[in-house]
């Protein structure tokens, strides 16, 4: 039985298709003369489309799981597919173009480039794109069209993380990856956040894995996977998702 099937608790006849397979994952960090065991034996697919919570408190490996998935790091024993491509036996050449061809970050520091125009930032994306975007589209899917020539210093937050993940999604990645996308906004400049990523999710079709600590969250998700001292505690499927405007926290 697929992961999809037996972890979400739903009767599908048919799985979509799995983007992200993880078996026996396992990273450690040498921390002067003490290992960290940062994953351990973390078993767990990703599908096409859905949008996906990782809950868990600092320090349960959820950030180190994220950069393995974007190919930023490699795992110190175990197997990650991207689709049938095998992410363990890539060289740094062929992780350099599966990032920039497949997958978009966003981070919760926005990283915009202060001397450029909130058009030129996400210029620097679809500038090395094969078919990305028009800045412009992209800032109209997050509700900045009327923003284009702002530098982020004329920006609010929300709006400089909305910028950020226009930057993201303009070469149109399979896969959105976010770490703490809302964690330096306020309550309700992180909902517009969330809502801009469900937009995306909806409309493009992006797999997106949000991580957090904020368990408010997890409610708009099609899965939440909880996770705790480097491995995953549990896996279930919302039954009702909410919209971001209905979350509290």
């Amino acid at each position: 039985m697929s992961d999809f099937l037996s972890q979400s608790g739903a009767s599908y006849t048919t799985a979509p298709p799995v983007v992200f397979h993880l078996r026996q994952l396992t990273k450690t960090y040498a921390m002067g003369e003490v290992e960290v065991q940062a994953l351990r034996s973390v078993n767990l697919d990703l599908y096409e489309g859905e949008f996906v919570v990782l809950l868990g408190p600092s320090g349960s490996g959820k950030s180190t799981l994220l950069n393995i998935l974007g190919g930023l790091d490699g795992p110190s024993s175990g197997q990650v597919y991207f689709r049938n491509y095998d992410l363990t036996t890539a060289d740094d050449r062929s992780l350099t173009h599966f990032r920039r061809k497949s997958v978009g970050f966003v981070f919760q520091f926005y990283n915009l480039i202060p001397s450029l125009t909130a058009q030129e930032n996400v210029a620097l994306v679809t500038d090395i794109a094969s078919h990305p975007m028009h800045p412009r589209e992209a800032l109209g899917l997050v509700n900045l069209g009327h923003r284009l020539d702002h530098f982020p210093a004329q920006l609010s937050g929300g709006e400089q993380q909305r910028v950020a993940i226009a930057r993201a999604i303009a070469k149109r990645p399979e896969v959105l990856l976010c770490d703490e996308p809302t964690g330096a906004l306020d309550f309700q400049t992180g909902k517009l956040v969330l809502e801009t990523l469900e937009r995306v999710n909806r409309e493009l079709g992006t797999t997106t894995a949000v991580i957090t600590h904020n368990a408010g969250i997890a409610a708009m998700s099609d899965r939440v996977i909880q996770m705790h001292s480097g491995e995953i505690a549990s896996v279930r499927r919302n039954p009702v998702k909410l919209s971001p405007a209905e979350l509290e926290w």
